[in-house]
C-alpha cells in the first residue's frame, strides 16, 4: 500500500474537517423550534441533508458499554463494570453484579478484525442475567507505543491462556465458561487445546464457538475466496501501513481500521445506501426514534480499530491461506495445536443460515476435529434465517440461541468440578 495512505487519510479527516461544523451548525439552526424554517420542508430536508454529511465524514470514537444494570426474575440487579486485568494490548472487562459470588463466570472473547469489543454489546446484555460477564477489550493499535513491542497470534493465545487462569483462580470452585464470537473461534480452541494438553486445571468447562472461520474451505463466502486468491505477499504488500503522528503507535506497521471498514461496505452497499437513505426520510418526517435506532447502529458499526500488522499476516497465513488448523499444522511456538488433546471441555458450535462471513459447516468443522470429546459434550446449531451479525446480537439471538448455550454450559458445568488429573505429553 501507498507508503503515505494513512497519513492521506488523516489529512482527509482535516481537510473536512471546517465543512463538518458547517454542516453540525446548520442542522442546530435548521431544528431550533424558533427558526421558521424548522417548521417547513424545504428546512427539514436541509437539516436532513447537513446531518448526514456530518455523519458520514466524522471519525467515529470508541463507544461505551453503558450497562449499568440487568433484569432477573422481574427484579432489577446493578452492574458495575470495572477492568480486572490488563496487559498493553487488551484489558480484562468485568461487569459485577451484586451477587456475583454466586454466578459461574462466561469469558466472552471479541474479535480483533476492527470493530471494538463494544459490537459485542447485546451479546453481554443477554447474558448477565445468567453469568458473571467478563469480556476481552482489545487495544486500538493505532493507540499502543511501538517500545511495548509487537503483538502476533501467538500472543493472543497466551493472552487467552492467562485470562482462563486468571478466571479459574477466582472462581471458588465455580465453573468457567467461554464464548468466542468470529474471529476468535480459532485462538480460543487452540488455547484450549495447549492447556488440556499440559493438564492444565483452568481449562473451561465448555467453549461455545460462533460463527467463526475454523475451516475456511467449507462453504466458503468471498472473503474466504478472496484469501485463497490473492495470497499472503498480496495483503502484505496492499494492507499494511504506518501509523502516523500524534498517534502514541506511530511508526507501528498496521493493517488500519479504515481499510477493514471500507470492505465491510462494500460487501453491503446498497443495505448500507438504503439505510441512510431511509434516515433521510425518517428526519424528514419527524420519525425520530427510527432515526435514533440508525444512529445508535452505525456509531457501533463505524467506529472501528486498527489491528498490529504481525497479528493480522499470521492470522491471514494460519487461518484463511494455510488452514492450519484444519490442516493440523497449526503450531504456538513451536509446539504444535492438536484439537484431539481436548477431552474435558464441553463444546457447542453456533452458525447462521445466511452468514456470508463464515459459511455454514467453517464453525460446526471443530466437532470434527475434537474427536476425544464424548459425543453427549458436542453440540451444534445452525440458526435459521439470520446472517452473521445475527448468530451473537438481535432477536433471534436473544430468544433461540442465548438460552440452548446456558443450557448446554449448564449441562456440561458438572463434569468441571473435579478435573481429571493428566500428564503433561
Amino acid at each position: 500500500m501507498n507508503l503515505y495512505a494513512y497519513q492521506m487519510f488523516e489529512a482527509m479527516q482535516l481537510a473536512l474537517a471546517p465543512a463538518r461544523a458547517f454542516s453540525d451548525a446548520t442542522r442546530l439552526a435548521l431544528r431550533n423550534p424558533i427558526n421558521p424554517m424548522s417548521h417547513t420542508t424545504l428546512g427539514r430536508n436541509m437539516a436532513a441533508g447537513a446531518e448526514l454529511f456530518e455523519r458520514m465524514t466524522r471519525r467515529y470514537g470508541k463507544p461505551a458499554f453503558g450497562l449499568d444494570s440487568t433484569t432477573v426474575k422481574g427484579a432489577k440487579i446493578g452492574i458495575e463494570e470495572e477492568v480486572v486485568w490488563a496487559k498493553p494490548y487488551c484489558r480484562l472487562l468485568r461487569f459485577r453484579r451484586s451477587d456475583a459470588a454466586t454466578l459461574p463466570r462466561l469469558l466472552i472473547v471479541a474479535p480483533i478484525s476492527g470493530h471494538y469489543a463494544t459490537l459485542l454489546r447485546g451479546t453481554v446484555e443477554a447474558f448477565l442475567p445468567h453469568y458473571d460477564v467478563h469480556i476481552t477489550d482489545w487495544t486500538d493499535a493505532r493507540m499502543v507505543p511501538l517500545a511495548l513491542g509487537k503483538f502476533d497470534l501467538d500472543d493472543y493465545i497466551d493472552y487467552l491462556v492467562e485470562i482462563m487462569q486468571l478466571l479459574h483462580a477466582a472462581s471458588d470452585g465455580l465453573p468457567v465458561h467461554t464464548l468466542g464470537v468470529c474471529q476468535p473461534a480459532v485462538p480460543l480452541i487452540a488455547a484450549i487445546a495447549l492447556m488440556e494438553k499440559a493438564g492444565d486445571p483452568a481449562s473451561p468447562a465448555s467453549t461455545i464457538l460462533m460463527g467463526g472461520p475454523i475451516d475456511t474451505r467449507r462453504s466458503p463466502t468471498a472473503v474466504n475466496l478472496l484469501a485463497q486468491k490473492r495470497g499472503v505477499n498480496w495483503f502484505r504488500q496492499n494492507c499494511l501501513v504506518r501509523v502516523p503522528f500524534p498517534y502514541p503507535g506511530v511508526g507501528r506497521e498496521v493493517y488500519p481500521g479504515f481499510l477493514q471498514l471500507s470492505g465491510f461496505m462494500a460487501m453491503n452497499f446498497n443495505r448500507h445506501v438504503n439505510a441512510h437513505v431511509e434516515m433521510f426520510n425518517h428526519l424528514v418526517e419527524g420519525d425520530g426514534d427510527s432515526a435514533e435506532k440508525h444512529r445508535e447502529f452505525y456509531d457501533e458499526y463505524l467506529a472501528v480499530m486498527d489491528l498490529d500488522a504481525d497479528y493480522y499476516m499470521q492470522t491471514i497465513e494460519t487461518v484463511f491461506v494455510a488452514h492450519a488448523l484444519p490442516n493440523g499444522t497449526m503450531r504456538h511456538r513451536g509446539a504444535p495445536v492438536d484439537l484431539a488433546a481436548i477431552e474435558r471441555t464441553a463444546l457447542m458450535t453456533v452458525e447462521g443460515e445466511n452468514d456470508d462471513i463464515s459459511g455454514i459447516g467453517q464453525t460446526q468443522a471443530a466437532q470434527d476435529l475434537c474427536v476425544n470429546i464424548p459425543a453427549n459434550r458436542k453440540m451444534n446449531y445452525v440458526q435459521p434465517n439470520v446472517g452473521h451479525y445475527g448468530v451473537f446480537n438481535g432477536s433471534r439471538f436473544r430468544r433461540e440461541i442465548v438460552p440452548r448455550i446456558v443450557e448446554f454450559a449448564k449441562a456440561a458445568a458438572p463434569a468441571a468440578k473435579s478435573p481429571r488429573a493428566k500428564n503433561v505429553r
